[in-house]
């Protein structure tokens, strides 16, 4: 009988301002993760300069895939397939990686695979949760994406909720902003939260009246600010830590009670939560509770799966592989691609 072959996949991210590559084995197993953050750069204008991220990338990208495919151990003829993310991102971020692929994928006549960028945060549930399969229902929560996904296979999905204005990532940058916590929001907001009191000030949970799964999160943000002008106009002092403690809850809370509406009505017992937002403390916490109160079995990537990296780019592509779905050389960026499209 002939063994099994194992299904190596190289993958690249770049779709924002991180640049990363990535060896997968089999789907599950991370052989190497390299990512090279762009933070420290962007913080100085308070949120990612599109052209100066795509600049980076390409200074990066190569010794980026050289150290992934070194430290996996593997030789680019051992290799599969290439996987990339080509959507949804900043549109010069996502070339850099695209024409990268396109060229390995050529030179070493390798299969190309395009992978949308949210499938590849779904997918990072698989790293860790090895007995996890679909279906499932998910939460995306990015600083571009806020999704309820029901993961019905592999590759195969039904967007069942999503925001309707700000992300919850987006509203998170801009209320950091707001109350001197700079950039990035999230996990700024995260650490100063736990110093503050969620119940200090009562802010809204917006519910979209035709849509129960859908998300609105402008509402909160503008009660932010608009408390804090509030306070400055009568010249009254605010405080930071429960400030952000509130915000905090107030999006938290819109999450879990639709999160779970979701749960009951689809009948699912397996929920998941995916992207940089999912690495919340606070978000965390609610969703395991919440979550355990209805026997529900729940799913969550390592922080470093959250935020943006190539291994989950490479655990979607594996799917996708063995799906039979290959992309051409006219393979393009696009910046607002939807999940669920080819």
């Amino acid at each position: 009988m002939s063994e099994i072959k194992d299904v190596l996949i190289l993958a690249i991210e770049s779709s924002c301002d991180e640049t990363a590559a990535s060896v997968v084995k089999n789907g599950r197993e991370v052989l190497s993760n390299v990512i090279s953050s762009q933070i420290a750069l962007h913080t100085l204008y308070g949120g990612v300069v599109p052209e100066i991220a795509s600049r980076k990338h390409i200074e990066k990208i190569n010794q980026v895939i050289q150290a992934a495919l070194s430290e996996a151990n593997v030789a680019l003829g051992d290799i599969d397939a290439i996987g990339v993310t080509y959507g949804p991102g900043l549109v010069g971020a996502l070339l850099v990686g695209v024409a990268e692929a396109k060229a390995i994928a050529y030179a070493a006549k390798k299969p190309l695979v395009g992978v949308h960028h949210i499938e590849g945060h779904i997918a990072a549930n698989f790293i860790e949760h090895k007995e996890l399969e679909p279906p499932f229902l998910c939460l995306v929560v990015s600083g571009g994406h806020t999704h309820l996904v029901c993961v019905k296979d592999y590759g195969e999905f039904e967007i069942i909720g999503k925001t309707r204005d700000d992300a919850a990532g987006e509203a998170f940058d801009k209320v950091a902003r707001a109350i001197g916590l700079g950039y990035p929001g999230g996990p700024k907001i995260d650490k100063v939260s736990k110093e503050g009191n969620p119940q200090a000030i009562a802010f809204p949970r917006a519910h979209v009246e035709d849509a129960p799964y859908d998300f609105s999160f402008s509402g909160v943000k503008s009660a932010v600010l608009n408390y804090l002008n509030g306070c400055q106009m009568k010249g009254a002092t605010w405080n930071q830590a429960d400030v952000a403690a509130s915000f905090q809850k107030a999006v938290t809370d819109v999450l879990v009670e639709n999160a779970m509406h979701a749960v009951e009505e689809y009948g699912l017992k397996k929920f998941a939560i995916a992207g940089g937002v999912a690495s919340n403390s606070a978000l965390r916490s609610a969703m395991k509770q919440a979550c355990e109160e209805r026997e529900i079995d729940f799913y969550y990537p390592s922080p470093i799966f959250c935020t943006d990296n190539a291994a989950m780019i490479g655990v979607a592509a594996y799917y996708e592989y063995k799906k039979g779905t290959r992309h051409g050389w006219d393979l393009n960026a696009v910046p607002n691609l939807k999940l669920g499209e080819r």
